[in-house]
């Protein structure tokens, strides 16, 4: 054997993901606002992308033909999974799209409802449910919102000068969003170099500030803050906020004997407290949930479900060919022709991944809505269990594919709003023995229903909820329905009973 250097040829097989596969591949698992947001970036980067979203533009020149959008080609390979299974990565070619497939609606009714809406002077959006641009925006006459600290510090510089304030803004900085005061005074007078007695007087100053129970070190004295300010704090009243957990327990017969009073007097007493703000700082807590947008719309017709894209979020990309034909007919080197060519070649990917990725979605949700179709009907109690590699395979897909196009979108429908990943629920074996199985948020709901409907003086303990679930033909054990039940926020039977309990006394 040789031991010196030498040329080998050798023919192997790669997986190559070019930036068009890649790019496809990744619209799949944006969302319409993020496909919009995409797009905005694609636009200023190409020159020969345009925005389709209008007609009112000025009309074009004399000899310029008007931008048409770019049609999509057929393609004779395979969808992204037989691409890349194949290594043909650069192939120009649609990603699991079925062109024959008529689910993609086009005009739909919600188009035709945002026409005619839009023609007889209504200043909504059938769809997106926004005002139209030139309807006035009464968010931005909102009073800015203001936090609790600043609020705090507003009374602060108002009661207090010197010194005082300057204690009282250490400890409002160390005031938690929900109103408790998080510092420790003997530190913080250290740190300060000041008495603990002043450090205590500026907190009982802050204790009187709106909201009432702010500043409070924990829950006894927030709510002893409370019933101060309403003229409720009297011995029995300090005694029963000093055993706050044998009122979490239900211990009532031993409160009565630590507060000396009878039944009446404690019922008006847990009453009294039931009114109070645990929390009182969360008044100023200004986190508002952003609004989900649909990116699809479900509703019922004659035929069926009509399945439809959102398309009020979806943008419209044109690609401006009388723009490259005129670049192109003027003087050029051979980079600036190589760049224009890729300019086009970009355009062109970008108008047909776009147009596949929502062909995609709607064959995926129509799969979903087709398995699912009792839960549109009927509610949550019917829906099935439902996998990723089931729609998959039903419509021709590779799993990762069906993963990308149910992430981050959302679907409308007569029942609500829905995130697509909602209908992919684990399944709960059936009682029946025909091999069937029931979705686990179906479980989920009937245990929620049950629990709902329970007597005060019967409360329902796990077991006798595994009981009434096989009879409803659901085979579950007793830690499954734990488990459910925990997941819904509901507490044990033991908690149940003492919370009604609770609220017999207090009504």
């Amino acid at each position: 054997m040789a031991l010196g250097p030498r040329l080998d040829i050798r023919q192997s097989q790669s997986l190559v993901m070019t930036p068009q596969l890649q790019q496809a591949i990744k619209l799949l698992a944006l969302s319409n606002l993020e496909i919009e947001a995409f797009v905005a970036g694609e636009l200023e980067k190409n020159p020969l992308l345009e925005s389709g979203g209008g007609d009112d533009g000025p009309p074009a020149p004399d000899g310029i033909d008007q931008m048409v959008e770019t049609p999509v080609l057929p393609a004779e390979t395979g969808g992204a999974d037989d691409l890349i299974a194949q290594g043909l990565g650069a192939a120009d070619g649609p990603l699991d799209v079925d062109h024959g497939a008529d689910s993609f609606i086009d005009d739909g009714p919600g188009d035709r409802m945002a026409e005619a809406h839009g023609a007889s002077g209504g200043g909504k959006d059938a769809l997106s449910g926004s005002y139209a641009e030139d309807a006035p925006d009464f968010d931005s006459f909102a009073a800015p919102d203001i936090g609790l600290q600043e609020h705090l510090m507003g009374q602060a510089r108002a009661a207090l000068t010197a010194m005082d304030l300057l204690i009282a803004t250490q400890l409002i900085g160390q005031i938690s969003e929900a109103g408790y005061l998080e510092a420790n005074l003997l530190q913080t007078a250290h740190g300060l170099g000041l008495p603990l007695s002043d450090v205590e007087r500026v907190l009982g100053v802050i204790h009187s500030f709106d909201p009432t129970g702010v500043g409070a070190r924990s829950l006894s004295e927030c709510l002893a803050l409370q019933a101060k300010e309403a003229d409720r704090y009297d011995p029995c009243m300090a005694r029963l906020l000093a055993n706050l957990d044998l009122l979490a327990k239900g211990a009532l017969p031993q409160l009565r004997r630590i507060c000396g009073v009878d039944e009446e007097d404690m019922a008006d007493m847990i009453a009294e407290l039931r009114g109070y703000d645990p929390k009182p700082g969360l008044q100023f807590a200004h986190d508002r949930a952003a609004p989900v947008t649909p990116d699809l719309f479900v509703r019922p017709t004659r035929e069926g479900w009509g399945i439809e894209i959102n398309s009020a979020t979806l943008p419209r990309v044109l690609v401006n060919r009388s723009y490259y034909v005129e670049l192109a007919s003027g003087p050029q080197d051979k980079t600036a022709k190589a760049w224009l060519a890729d300019c086009l070649a970009s355009a062109n990917w970008l108008v047909k991944a776009l147009d596949q990725r929502q062909k995609t979605i709607i064959k995926v949700a129509s799969e979903i809505v087709r398995t699912q179709e009792a839960f549109f009907q009927q509610g949550v109690a019917h829906l099935k269990p439902l996998t990723l590699r089931a729609v998959a395979d039903t419509i021709g897909m590779h799993e990762s594919t069906v993963s990308r196009v149910t992430s981050n979108k959302y679907l409308s429908c007569p029942r609500g709003l829905y995130e697509l990943k909602y209908f992919f629920t684990s399944g709960v074996a059936s009682s029946g023995g025909d091999g069937g199985s029931v979705s686990a948020e179906a479980v989920k709901s009937h245990i929620k229903a049950l629990i709902g409907a329970e007597d005060p003086q019967a409360i329902l303990s796990d077991d006798t909820l595994v009981d009434l679930l096989r009879a409803k033909g659901m085979d579950i054990a007793r830690r499954t329905v734990a488990k459910y039940r925990e997941a819904l926020g509901i507490g044990s039977s033991v908690q149940r009973r003492r919370q009604k309990a609770l609220k017999g006394k207090a009504a």
